[in-house]
């Protein structure tokens, strides 16, 4: 599971409030990618007694109950949370990894208390404010990291279960956009809804 010892080190460097900040929907074949900014206060990293704080990890790895237990009691106690989004438009108009890293810039942004100290799954933003760390499989190690994975992923569900009343026929509200054997199937008998990524490839990796 992740835990805190790298936002400890950090904190003993003099740092006093820090973030984890992580994205989810880079390899969805629909919809936005989202990203999630969370910070915790410096005591409750270092006090980090709750039997809830050991269950953080990487978002993908949990239950979808798990995931809802979780991101209720990271909101209860975090300091604050930002959420950032770059839509199908924008990634079809840059690319993936650049619309990822604009929405992981955009829940810093959003943060109603701005860190002093940034850990970011995978590569640093474009954000100088304050330092940063990447750091890969970041949801793995930093509890922080890990917690906005789950906020980011329980948001970004949250979103496809209401589109998918609006674009019925690819089963949005169980497969989250992604490239599942029966959204291929319903891409092929439907074509493109307006929310699909036409920068990606839509009939790739169909199963037959």
């Amino acid at each position: 599971m992740a835990d805190f010892h790298i936002e400890k080190k950090i904190l003993s460097q003099g740092y006093t409030t820090i973030a984890g900040v992580d994205e989810v929907g880079r390899g969805a074949l629909f919809g936005p990618v989202v990203a999630a900014c969370v910070e915790f206060s410096a005591s409750l990293i270092q006090n980090n007694d709750s039997k809830w704080i050991e269950e953080l990890h990487d978002s993908k790895t949990m239950s979808h109950l798990k995931r809802e237990k979780l991101a209720d009691l990271i909101r209860k106690h975090a300091r604050s949370i930002g959420i950032g989004i770059a839509d199908h438009t924008e990634i079809d108009q840059s690319n993936i990894h650049a619309a990822s890293l604009a929405a992981m810039h955009r829940a810093v942004q959003n943060m109603t208390e701005e860190p002093d100290f940034i850990l970011v799954d995978g590569f640093c933003i474009d954000y100088e404010n304050c330092p940063q760390m990447g750091i890969p499989q970041g949801d793995q190690k930093s509890g922080t990291i890990a917690a906005a994975s789950i906020i980011a992923k329980v948001y970004r569900d949250e979103m496809m279960k209401s589109l998918d009343a609006v674009y019925q026929g690819y089963s949005l509200a169980e497969n989250k956009g992604y490239g599942t054997e029966s959204h291929f199937t319903a891409l092929e008998d439907l074509g493109p809804s307006p929310l699909h990524r036409q920068s990606f490839n839509l009939t790739k990796n169909k199963k037959t």
